[in-house]
């Protein structure tokens, strides 16, 4: 039997979270996270593979006729928009993330840009939520084997492709996390 090493990486700012195959856990089940931000009062991150039905003019006025798609970035401040970008300096007050990658910045800007067809789904991505952890609560979830960690790429990030993202990724960190990727979400069924 192989033992895996769920601590292979450490939390951190521009890495992914991917959580354990029987997570049960509905608001991170099978889910993908980026974390913005880690330190120790806590961590953000938002979920990459969860699309809403909704589009931004269908949740805050002043978008009429812009159809930029919405994610379900997580449990927290469900009553606010969050995003990430690839923009950078185009969006003052931005928040680097990791390389080309950014965390935030001037809504009025982002709004702007929405409004006059100025950015994509492959520069932009717009959260519902987020999802966070208190001091040590990421480590003390990652130690009980609840995530993994791995590196994040702006590919990863901004993918299309949101429906294999959870089993990519951890195809993607070699044979031993791929054996993963095909655990049934209930065992019962296999």
């Amino acid at each position: 039997m192989v033992k895996l090493d769920f601590t292979q990486f450490k939390p951190e700012q521009g890495n992914l979270l991917i959580s354990e195959p029987f997570m049960n856990d509905p608001n991170f089940k099978r889910t993908v996270i980026l974390l913005v931000n880690h330190n120790e009062e806590g961590s953000v991150g938002f979920v990459l593979n969860r699309p809403m039905e909704m589009k931004i003019d269908q949740v805050l006025e002043g978008f009429e006729g812009v159809g930029h798609d919405l994610w379900d970035g997580g449990p927290v401040q469900r009553d606010s928009l969050f995003f990430v970008h690839t923009l950078g300096d185009a969006i003052p007050e931005s928040i680097p993330v990791m390389g080309d990658m950014y965390w935030g910045g001037n809504f009025e800007t982002i709004k702007a840009m929405l409004k006059g067809g100025l950015v994509t789904s492959k520069e932009l991505r717009l959260f519902i939520g987020y999802s966070g952890w208190g001091p040590g609560q990421l480590q003390e979830e990652i130690k009980r084997n609840s995530w993994l960690v791995a590196p994040a790429s702006i590919d990863i990030v901004m993918t299309n492709d949101w429906d294999k993202l959870w089993k990519d990724v951890l195809k993607g960190m070699g044979k031993d996390y791929g054996i993963l990727a095909n655990f049934p979400e209930n065992p019962l069924w296999n």
